[in-house]
């Protein structure tokens, strides 16, 4: 099946609306789509409405910043949720509180670095003004002229140890697993080797995220090469994960594959459509 299970609209920090983002996933022929906008469901009644206008499956999805150990960010995806149930919108809500403080301090080490205005730059890209977030600084960045792409901001700006970068605390791992299953939904950990830990520190957020609930990881995700795809799919067997499909789609040009362009999962995985479907 062509699944595409984690991208991202304008209500997050995507380029496309929830109904374009749709389009160009039938266009493309995914036939199994997820909105998984960060921290934010605000956008899934557009895009549950559009893929029902274009006969496309649709799951209701998101994808919920937490923070393991000392400063580690994980991103969970939740797949298959009740967008209304209460722990999760308290939930989601107490998580999006805190971004616009965190989009503060960027501009602030920012302007250290003479990016002068980054705040109000990064909101003037924001479909979402309540989530600012490092997305929308890039294209500014970009914008003024200081670096040629948004994955080169990243890289020279606003990835850890660089100038733009603001730790956060975000939900517990806990936290943000148990909102998952309590809204019904599957909880699956976002490529998981885009985090900076260490090898043997990345084997522990496998055993934790599954003691916890965690059921699934993204064996194929936007930027992995063809050795980390058979890493993942090694992961997957190793500790029983479901097995998930994901471009992270954030737009045209910014993105590392479009909708549903990623090769086909290892035939001997469990797909998390599985349950999904």
């Amino acid at each position: 099946m062509n699944a595409d299970l984690h991208c991202h609209s304008t209500v997050s920090d995507g380029r496309l609306s929830p109904a374009e983002l749709v389009r160009r996933a039938k266009a493309n022929g995914v036939e199994l789509l997820a909105l998984t906008d960060h921290d934010e469901t605000g956008g899934l009644a557009e895009a549950r409405a559009e893929a029902a206008a274009q006969g496309l499956r649709f799951v209701d999805g998101v994808e919920v910043s937490s923070t393991w150990g000392d400063d580690q960010t994980l991103h969970i995806v939740g797949l298959g949720i009740d967008e209304r149930h209460p722990d999760l919108v308290a939930g989601l809500a107490h998580v999006r509180s805190g971004r616009d403080l965190r989009a503060r301090r960027i501009a602030e080490e920012l302007d250290k670095v003479a990016i002068h205005g980054a705040y109000e730059g990064a909101l003037r890209h924001a479909g979402n003004p309540a989530l600012v977030g490092r997305s929308h600084f890039a294209r500014y960045i970009v914008e003024c002229g200081r670096a040629k792409d948004v994955k080169s901001v990243f890289d020279h700006w606003l990835a850890k140890g660089k100038p733009g970068y603001v730790p956060h605390f975000w939900a517990t791992l806990e936290e943000a697993l148990g909102w998952i299953r309590g809204a019904g939904g599957i909880a699956v950990l976002a490529h998981p080797q885009r985090y900076k830990v260490t090898k043997k520190a990345l084997r522990r957020v496998f055993a934790d995220f599954k003691d916890l609930g965690g059921r699934g990881i993204e064996v194929l995700s936007g930027s992995q090469s063809e050795s980390e795809v058979l890493e993942m799919a090694r992961v997957a067997r190793e500790f029983g994960f479901l097995a998930s499909r994901a471009s992270d789609f954030h737009g045209p040009g910014e993105s590392w594959n479009d909708l549903g362009k990623l090769p086909p999962l290892p035939e001997d995985l469990t797909p998390v459509w599985n349950e999904l479907i």
